[in-house]
């Protein structure tokens, strides 16, 4: 490792795979995770909270500070994954409610602090609904000018979750998304395109779930609940979903990506929050013929990932010490 680790500041929505990002991004020694931010997401804002301090706790963390955000979208009603995520956002896996407490500021007035304050530009990595970004960027602009890139766990160019063509994140709070689209800064999409694909093996997840080390069998347990459970494998393979964004900050290289048109679709129906990705070579008839111009903004879209670099990256550094 040379250089100096680069400032990083997560706004989660923990959720198990947030859970994994932590547990990576806290003990990579090339990031410096200066603040996390909590937003209602795969459980209300009040477990995110929850959740966010006892997985740093778990972790052995130093003491970062965590603040409390939006407790719902921008205009919609909260909408949970609990059944992905289970009724506390962790897996129900029964753990400990944590010592440590949050800030006694609001999610945007730490994220200004903190990216302000920051000697180095802050890497901002959203990995839940962008509500607390949009806000961030809406209230205190300024605060772009030392924001070196986002890379946010987002949207998708093929196929959505949360509807046919819409993935959660930006489903959840599609207005949102599309201000963090207008920030200013470069932006690289981390969406389900190679978020699906980062998979722990089904060894290594038996290995972390009977190590004698408390936190790796909370790493372990965790993996396990994020088993795509298509292979039918008694002993289950692993995702990394959102820890993988987290890797690819750590190493850039691992991610093949391409500068893309993107907008998110705001209309009602079945293509609300879609992330538009513009791959024609060329203008098509909308254009030619005059079609109403429309608001696209160029994106680092990810289309493809080195599985084994990340597995490997993600392991290394959550089984090393700090």
């Amino acid at each position: 490792m040379t250089g100096q680790p680069i400032p990083v500041i997560i706004d989660c929505d923990t959720g198990v795979d947030d859970a994994l990002a932590l547990l990576f991004a806290v003990r990579h020694p090339g990031l410096d995770v200066r603040a996390v931010t909590c937003v209602a997401g795969n459980t209300d804002v009040d477990g995110v909270v929850r959740n966010t301090l006892t997985v740093l706790e778990q972790a052995g963390a130093k003491d970062i500070p965590v603040a409390r955000g939006a407790e719902r979208p921008l205009i919609e009603p909260a909408r949970s994954a609990s059944h992905v995520h289970g009724q506390d956002g962790m897996g129900d896996l029964g753990l400990p409610a944590p010592t440590r407490r949050p800030v006694d500021v609001d999610a945007v007035t730490l994220l200004r602090r903190e990216i302000l304050a920051s000697p180095r530009p802050v890497t901002l990595v959203p990995t839940a609904p962008l509500t607390n970004i949009a806000l961030l960027l809406r209230t205190h602009p300024e605060v772009t000018r030392n924001i070196e890139r986002i890379v946010f766990m987002g949207g998708a160019v093929a196929t959505g979750n949360a509807t046919p063509v819409a993935e959660f994140n930006v489903w959840h709070d599609p207005e949102a998304a599309a201000v963090l689209l207008t920030a200013g800064v470069p932006i690289t999409m981390y969406g389900l395109d190679v978020f699906e694909r980062v998979l722990v093996p089904s060894a290594d997840v038996q290995r972390l779930r009977t190590s004698p080390d408390p936190r790796l069998r909370l790493a372990g347990d965790l993996l396990a609940h994020r088993d795509p459970a298509l292979s039918g494998d008694p002993t289950p393979t692993g995702g990394l979903g959102d820890a993988g964004a987290i890797c690819a900050v750590a190493d850039p290289s691992g991610l093949t990506t391409e500068r893309l048109p993107v907008e998110v679709s705001l209309s009602p129906g079945p293509s609300r929050g879609q992330t538009i990705v513009d791959r024609r070579p060329r203008p098509g008839e909308s254009e030619i013929h005059g079609g109403a111009p429309r608001e696209q903004q160029w994106v680092d879209v990810a289309l493809d990932v080195d599985v084994e670099r990340y597995v490997k990256l993600w392991l290394e550094t959550v089984e090393g010490s700090l």
